[in-house]
């Protein structure tokens, strides 16, 4: 700890760091936090440019974060949006389907959230519920199932063809990390909304999530529309690398101002293959 004496002498960061090093005081995990912080601010920054940039061109661009729960969907979607102009971003997490809307054809209910010209739209989830989560819950049949999984490339073909810029994103994240997570919502106030018997059940259930992951992958996974993998154990990394990975697919002007790295590390950032070697299995 610093005493009064050595708080009163510092002026700026760094003799807060002298005196730490001088009186042996671990702070790695404090400076570990600063240069994420730093590091996200000026990603952030990055991303208001680029998101000006998608409004000139009046592009469409849709990121979908998908993964098991706990993964860290939410929380990188916080950051990438919370300095975004609200008026050219949106965040779609639908709830389950009404009864009209069970009635309809599946893609329905998704197509009416696409971006329009000039937009940005993150999905928390998305249609793809209905290749892991909903079969694996025995929230649909096996034909409305294996119907999906047939129709899926087609229809993100057509938005390839429409101009519509897809990003999929799978947060990847092992047993052992989601079971902690799961238990750290239970213990905290401000996070027990986030936790249902779903997220329990995707314990107990994980061979299977894993099964249908994998099925998932080998049906949807395109050169048009590929999957990409973010390894996600550690959630700052993963939110700092998947931001990365964004900006780094989009000439947006200002690109060679920036003031950090835009290319995302091939460690962490992972296109899918069939032999990649992934923690949540």
């Amino acid at each position: 700890m610093f005493s009064t004496q050595e708080l009163e002498k510092a002026r700026r960061r760094k003799d807060l760091i002298q005196i730490a090093q001088d009186g042996n005081i671990d702070i790695n995990r404090v400076l570990s936090n600063l240069r994420y912080e730093e590091e996200l601010r000026l990603l952030q920054a990055e991303l208001v440019n680029f998101q000006q940039w998608v409004t000139r061109r009046k592009l469409r661009v849709a990121i979908i974060f998908e993964g098991r729960d706990a993964a860290g969907k939410g929380g990188s979607i916080k950051r990438f949006t919370e300095h975004l102009n609200p008026r050219s971003t949106r965040v779609v997490a639908l709830s389950k389907p009404t009864e009209v809307e069970r009635g309809q054809w599946y893609f329905r209910r998704y197509i009416k959230e696409l971006p329009n010209p000039g937009e940005i739209v993150f999905f928390d989830r998305s249609w793809y519920n209905r290749a892991v989560v909903e079969p694996v819950m025995g929230f649909c049949d096996k034909k409305e199932y294996e119907q999906f999984m047939v129709q899926v490339p087609g229809f993100e073909h057509m938005l390839y063809e429409d101009g519509v810029q897809l990003i999929k994103f799978w947060f990847s994240i092992s047993k052992k990390q989601q079971k902690k997570r799961i238990e750290s919502r239970l213990l905290n106030p401000l996070k027990k909304w986030k936790f249902s018997p779903v997220d329990r059940r995707g314990q107990e259930l994980w061979d299977k999530y894993t099964h249908h992951k994998e099925q998932m992958f080998s049906k949807s996974h395109t050169t048009f529309s590929p999957w990409i993998i973010v390894k996600a154990n550690n959630k700052k990394v993963a939110r700092l690398e998947s931001i990365r990975y964004v900006l780094s697919k989009f000439a947006y002007s200002s690109r060679t101002k920036h003031k950090t790295s835009i290319l995302p590390d091939p460690n962490i950032i992972l296109r899918y293959y069939r032999h990649i070697e992934q923690i949540d299995i």
